[in-house]
């Protein structure tokens, strides 16, 4: 997943001047130009390399099969018909038929034994076990938002620390600002002042050469 750029911020928010829409345009017109074609789909190099996953052989087959949309067989999965009542029997069904029903009458009631047990301890220490699920997921959220509550109070703490020290310097940079320009200001004038001179030396001879 490649990374997406974050918003422009200032080094100085507090202290610099907000950057009109067309310096941003330009400013972002640059750093488009330095980016390679394919930044915008490729991960970048600091990224992890994504884990291969590898699915059993059961499962890909699953996979192709549900993509295909060919229905589930029936011999393939859980049998959901071997806790199913069995059907009657004639009277005169063989004595192979009648043990197989008989072992799936076992079967049945069996898993009907066992469902009725389960069933029997959920209504009596479900609505306990669920009030106490709930409970300390409710304690875990009450920790989660206390955590959320201290970064915030950390963030305004940082955020007031930087407004202060960005106000404090703020004088000076401005200073600094004013006093290059001021210095910038004085090397043009000295330095149109030094062609003026050097067109006046050079005009002077031109007339003593006449």
């Amino acid at each position: 997943m490649p990374l997406s750029r974050p918003p422009p911020s200032s080094a100085l928010p507090f202290v610099e001047p907000v950057p009109s829409a067309e310096a941003m345009a330009a400013a972002n017109f640059l750093i488009e130009t330095e980016l390679p074609p394919n930044h915008a789909t490729t991960p970048h190099p600091s990224l992890p390399t994504t884990r291969e996953i590898r699915y059993s052989a059961l499962i890909e087959t699953e996979h192709t099969r549900l993509s295909s949309g060919v229905p589930r067989a029936d011999d393939v999965g859980i049998d959901l018909t071997r806790n199913a009542p069995p059907e009657p029997l004639s009277p005169t069904a063989s004595k192979e038929t009648w043990t197989t029903a008989l072992q799936q009458a076992y079967t049945s009631a069996e898993y009907l034994s066992a469902r009725s047990v389960n069933l029997s301890l959920l209504e009596t220490y479900g609505r306990n076990a669920w009030l106490v699920g709930n409970s300390q997921l409710e304690n875990e959220l009450k920790g989660l938002e206390a955590d959320v509550e201290r970064a915030k109070l950390e963030q305004e703490a940082v955020e007031q620390a930087r407004r202060a020290v960005q106000g404090n310097a703020e004088g000076e940079v401005r200073g600094l600002e004013e006093g290059w320009r001021s210095g910038v200001g004085r090397m043009i004038e000295v330095l149109a002042a030094g062609e003026r001179v050097k067109g006046e030396i050079l005009e002077k001879r031109r007339r003593g050469a006449r």
